[in-house]
């Protein structure tokens, strides 16, 4: 049940002047054969649908900094500890020792590895307390190669200094030295595919179908979902990818125990974005086959702290890939940490494709301004960008918290928390006995973290190690 008409929670696009702007960021990793995603993918029969492009070998990523000095991230562990220790002269234990540090944290963690024979999936929780700008720190007293080591951890986990775990870091870190692709076309026929494959297997998806409630049997089970127009949707199990906070608002405050209600609640989230889209004229700026990360101060975990005066102090930049004209790009994405205090006017306010709303000229005069300063900062990197624009759109917090019912539009859910972390892991299982959830709030954000989390919500349901070997094995 989807409460808009397009699948895909942030893998969505819209047509603009002639182009096709994907607002979801199109950055994948663990693709290549016998990994992670490639198996799953597989399992699910949308493999060898998807049009994959493999990014830069030299440099996926591009750390840049305001004095105009970049770091190219390649991929490979060796290529990554050559190129940093050319650049970094004295550095290479240093750099050697964070490599280390994340394939040792990856071996640990089973389901990042579908590992079937593991007794559990989760890290230690030692390594889960691991901070990762502390510990980043702790590797070598250089500035600069302090903010490269952790110089994507911006817009890929939304990195706060003194929460952020390393396994998040960890985790993702790895899974794009093994392998970074973007997804020709847009990321949203990975839902198009999936949503051919449920339909096929004898699935229904409901469209423009939001649930409101439920009806309940005499064990306090579930059985039937309740939809805005009246509809119900009955089942035996029910499972929920909102975020908890928003899904004890569905079913019932009075139906889940206050300590989890209060816990949930008080659950920090992250960040949220503004993400400006600019459409091209043809051939009017070529393709970048990386990404750009750039940072116009010297500390990159400064950014969800930043002044509105001299905002955006740090930016991620990425052209989608498309086929039609593959040298070119047909647009650019350009997020920037926005926090929700500053959209909280319109707050009462409500827009989608499939609810359409408007939020008043103050609304679209701020999204103006923003717009503009983003732009006079792109300026400084891409000196002739504005010439080559024809059409400028922007997304907002709310955008997001309308869209995916992300609590003030934060970017990836719960915010990770080393000093505290099993308490930011949200257990898939209920006080409802057929409920359960799902999502980036779970385990971990991003498409894998999601397809992991979706893992750990089924083995409610089959055998744990069974499933695991038909997906290696498929």
């Amino acid at each position: 049940v989807k409460k808009t008409h397009l699948l895909g929670g942030t893998r969505l696009f819209f047509r603009g002047h002639t182009a096709i702007v994907y607002p979801g960021v199109h950055y994948r990793a663990r693709l290549h054969r016998g990994a992670t995603m490639y198996r799953l993918f597989r399992y699910f029969g949308i493999l060898d649908q998807l049009k994959m492009q493999r990014l830069d070998e030299d440099g996926f990523d591009v750390i840049r900094f305001d004095d105009g000095d970049t770091y190219p991230i390649p991929q490979g562990y060796d290529a990554f500890i050559r190129t940093l220790s050319a650049r970094f002269p004295g550095e290479a234990p240093a750099i050697r020792a964070y490599c280390k540090k994340i394939q040792e944290i990856c071996r640990s963690f089973p389901l990042y590895n579908l590992d079937a024979a593991a007794p559990d999936y989760l890290l230690k929780e030692d390594l889960l307390s691991l901070n990762a700008h502390a510990y980043i720190a702790s590797l070598t007293d250089h500035p600069r190669l302090r903010n490269v080591l952790a110089g994507n951890n911006s817009f890929l986990y939304a990195g706060v200094r003194e929460k952020t775990p390393f396994y998040l870091h960890a985790l993702i870190m790895n899974s794009y030295l093994s392998g970074a692709y973007r997804m020709v076309d847009g990321g949203s026929q990975i839902a198009i595919r999936l949503s051919q494959q449920i339909r096929r297997h004898g699935g229904r998806l409901l469209r423009h179908s939001e649930v409101t409630g439920a009806l309940y049997g005499p064990s306090g089970e579930i059985r039937e979902v309740v939809l805005r127009d009246g509809r119900t949707v009955r089942g035996r199990n029910f499972i929920s990818n909102l975020h908890p906070a928003a899904t004890i608002s569905v079913f019932g405050e009075e139906k889940f125990l206050p300590a989890y209600r209060n816990r949930v609640r008080n659950l920090e989230n992250t960040i949220s974005a503004f993400i400006v889209h600019l459409v091209f004229r043809e051939n009017a700026f070529p393709y970048l086959n990386h990404n750009l990360y750039q940072y116009h101060g010297d500390d990159v975990w400064a950014g969800i702290d930043y002044d509105p005066a001299t905002w955006p102090g740090q930016y991620f930049v990425s052209t989608p890939a498309q086929s039609r004209n593959p040298g070119f790009a047909d647009s650019m994405s350009v997020m920037c940490y926005m926090r929700f205090s500053e959209v909280a006017r319109w707050a009462d306010t409500f827009n989608t494709i499939a609810k359409p709303g408007t939020r008043g000229a103050d609304y679209e005069a701020f999204k103006r301004k923003k717009e503009e300063q983003v732009i006079l900062q792109i300026e400084k990197v891409f000196p002739d960008i504005r010439s080559q624009v024809k059409a400028v759109y922007s997304s907002t917090p709310l955008t997001l918290r309308d869209y995916i019912a992300s609590p003030e539009g934060s970017l990836y859910g719960i915010l990770k928390n080393a000093a505290h972390p099993l308490k930011t892991i949200v257990s898939t299982k209920t006080k409802i006995p057929n409920l359960h959830l799902t999502g980036q709030n779970v385990l971990q954000h991003g498409i894998l973290g999601a397809a992991l989390s979706g893992l750990v919500t089924c083995f409610s349901f089959v055998d744990r190690p069974s499933l695991i070997r038909k997906i290696t094995e498929s």
